[in-house]
């Protein structure tokens, strides 16, 4: 069975990591970290984060964007973006692609997004607001892609 994927790259803020990954474990969505986080995935930082739920996450970790694109080749990636050409809802998410988000501080990086600028999607926002907090992003593409595909399995 497809399963959507979730990708952060070098996510900095343990607790936004920590509701992404709730968000996963609720939706059946696989979670891929790249390195470097902005924290430690040992058993006492993710019990301080919360993350109770985390046994039941399907997490990788990969040491940087090469090797992720390595071990997941031909993958069909959509890049969050605030410079997307696309608004969120205007792709076509396929079952088993790629939903991917930048830092915190700095988002995907610009020679990761000129390789893919047909995929790269924003979440419209009103004024000189930057950027949404990252695990509300997340979820709004996230539950966008499992509405397409009339939330099948949940």
């Amino acid at each position: 069975m497809a399963k959507l994927n979730v990708v952060l790259y070098e996510p900095e803020i343990p607790a936004n990591t920590g509701n992404i990954g709730r968000t996963c474990v609720a939706t059946g969505t696989r979670l891929h970290l790249i390195e470097p986080l902005g924290f430690r995935l040992n058993e006492k930082s993710i019990k301080r984060a919360g993350m109770d739920y985390w046994n039941d996450l399907d997490v990788t970790t990969y040491v940087n964007w090469q090797e992720f694109c390595e071990k997941n080749p031909g993958a069909k990636i959509y890049m969050a973006t605030t410079k997307g050409r696309h608004v969120y809802t205007e792709a076509s998410y396929e079952p088993d692609c790629y939903l991917m988000f930048g830092k915190e501080s700095a988002g995907i990086p610009e020679e990761i997004l000129k390789q893919h600028p047909e995929n790269c999607v924003r979440i419209p926002m009103l004024g000189e607001t930057r950027s949404l907090n990252l695990a509300n992003s997340v979820a709004i593409v996230l539950y966008e892609a499992l509405r397409q595909d009339q939330f099948d399995p949940l």
